[in-house]
C-alpha cells in the first residue's frame, strides 16, 4: 500500500506516547507475538472461537490467515487459502453472518491501479489447527473506476459486502451486489460519503453501528439502513501506523491494530450501545466526542495527553502533513 512519508513522525512518537499493550492488561488488549506477522493490516473477532482474532499480512509469502489468541497474543492456527491464486495486497478481513470469513485483496501496493480486485470467502474453521481451506474468489470492480481501498465490511444481518476507498480528503462507501457472484464481475457502486482517510472499518455485532478508522482518527456512524449518519469521533490510541479495527464479539470493545513486529492491539470501550440497541441515548455516540468535539477529518485520539498531542502536531507539521479537510 502507499503510505505518506510523514507517518515516520508517528513511529518516532509511539514509544513516548503509548504503553505497550499485553494480554495481561485484562481489558482485551494484546500484542501479536508471531514473528511472521509484521504487516497486520486487518482484524476480525471470531464468532466461533471466543477470544480469537483473525489477522493477515498485507503482503505475505502465501495466502495465509492467522488466528491469534487475545489472552496470550500467540498464533493458534495458520490457515492457507487455496483456490485463490497469488494475492496482491490483502488489506481487510471480516466475519459474515453465514459463518464465513471474507478477505479483501483490495489494496494498491506500489501505486498500481488494478483493473479489478478480489474478495475471498471461506468457512471459518470449526477446529483451530494449521490447515488448508479452499476459498471462493470473487472479481470486484468499482462503478467509477479503479481506486485504492483498505476497508472491507460485511453486514452481520444481511451478509452484504461493502468497501470504503482510501482518499486523503475522504472517500465513499461502496455497496456490493446483494449476493456476490463467483462466475462474473461484481460491480460495487458508491452510495455514501465517508469523511475520513480510511484504513479499516468494522460493523458492530448488531449491524447498527459502523466504525471507520484512519491513521490518526476515527468516526462512529449510525448505519442508518446503508446511508451512514455520523455520530461522533472514536477514541483512538495513538499508534505508529493505524491499520485495523474490529469490534469485540460482544460489541463492548473496539480493538485497534497497527503494523510492525510484535504489534500491539489496543482495546477501547465501544461508543454508545454498539453491542445492543444502536444509538446511545444522547445520540453523540462516542466517548471521544466530549473530549475532541465533532469536527470532520482526522484527529488524535482522546487517550493522548495535551502535551503529547502538541508534540505530535509539531512533528507532523515538520514532515509537511496537512490535516484532512474539516467536514461539518
Amino acid at each position: 500500500m502507499r503510505r505518506p512519508f510523514a507517518l515516520l513522525a508517528g513511529a518516532l512518537l509511539v514509544g513516548a506516547l503509548t504503553v505497550p499493550a499485553s494480554a495481561a492488561d485484562g481489558d482485551g488488549s494484546f500484542t501479536i507475538e508471531d514473528p511472521r506477522i509484521t504487516e497486520s493490516s486487518g482484524l476480525a473477532a471470531s464468532r466461533r472461537h471466543p477470544g480469537i482474532y483473525w489477522t493477515h499480512n498485507d503482503q505475505d509469502k502465501g495466502a495465509f490467515l492467522y488466528a491469534v489468541d487475545s489472552s496470550t497474543g500467540r498464533t493458534v492456527a495458520t490457515i492457507t487459502m487455496t483456490g485463490v491464486g497469488t494475492p496482491r495486497d490483502v488489506e481487510a478481513i471480516a466475519v459474515g453472518p453465514d459463518g464465513q470469513l471474507y478477505v479483501g485483496d483490495i489494496g494498491d501496493n506500489d501505486g498500481v491501479e488494478w483493473d479489478h480486485v478480489w474478495v475471498y470467502r471461506l468457512p471459518e474453521p470449526k477446529e483451530l489447527k494449521d490447515q488448508k481451506i479452499r476459498a471462493t474468489q470473487y472479481v470486484v470492480k468499482y462503478q467509477d473506476g479503479p481506486r485504492d481501498a483498505e476497508s472491507l465490511v460485511v453486514h452481520p444481518k444481511t451478509g452484504r459486502v461493502y468497501i470504503i476507498d482510501k482518499q486523503e480528503e475522504g472517500g465513499h462507501l461502496y455497496e456490493g451486489p446483494a449476493r456476490l457472484s463467483a462466475s462474473g464481475v461484481n460491480v460495487f457502486r458508491p452510495v455514501a460519503p465517508i469523511d475520513l482517510w480510511a484504513t479499516d472499518a468494522a460493523f458492530s455485532p448488531d449491524g447498527r453501528r459502523l466504525a471507520v478508522r484512519g491513521y490518526f482518527g476515527g468516526i462512529d456512524y449510525d448505519w442508518n439502513g446503508g446511508r451512514p449518519e455520523r455520530l461522533g469521533r472514536l477514541d483512538l490510541p495513538l499508534q505508529r501506523q493505524g491499520e485495523s479495527v474490529s469490534f469485540s464479539a460482544d460489541g463492548s470493545k473496539l480493538l485497534y491494530g497497527t503494523e510492525g513486529e510484535q504489534s500491539p492491539v489496543q482495546a477501547e470501550d465501544a461508543p454508545g450501545d454498539a453491542g445492543g440497541s444502536g444509538k446511545s441515548a444522547s445520540g453523540g455516540g462516542s466517548s471521544a466526542s466530549s473530549k475532541s468535539g465533532d469536527g470532520g477529518g482526522e484527529g488524535a485520539g482522546g487517550t493522548v495527553e495535551l502535551g503529547a498531542a502538541a508534540l505530535a502536531a509539531l512533528c507532523l507539521a515538520v514532515f509537511g502533513v496537512r490535516r484532512l479537510r474539516r467536514r461539518g
